[in-house]
């Protein structure tokens, strides 16, 4: 994951998340906090070598909860997060600190 601040766009980050191709998957969706974990929000893009990246905007000094939908049917934390945190499911979930 990358994060860029916008010098343009006070308190506003650029998250770039990415999935490595040894995810071997068809689809991925990152969905989270900041979508309100919609599968259908935000997509991202398969790029020649099977890695996923996609690129959003987040409002900075916040901490969000994520997860990858690979395949319409498999969850994923990210290979690089901030930090890991449980969730009501026994798990854990992928933290973002912006």
């Amino acid at each position: 994951m990358n994060k860029s601040y916008l010098k343009s766009k006070k308190g506003v980050v650029k998250v770039t998340f990415e999935l490595p191709s040894a995810v071997q998957a068809k689809q991925a969706v990152v969905v989270g906090e900041f979508n309100n974990w919609d599968p259908a929000a935000t997509p991202m893009k398969r790029k020649k070598d099977g890695s996923f990246s996609t690129a959003i905007n987040l409002e900075s000094g916040k901490e969000y909860r994520y997860k990858f939908y690979l395949d319409g049917k498999r969850w994923e934390n990210d290979p690089h997060p901030d930090g890991l945190v449980p969730n009501i499911f026994g798990t854990q979930d992928s933290l973002l600190t912006t």
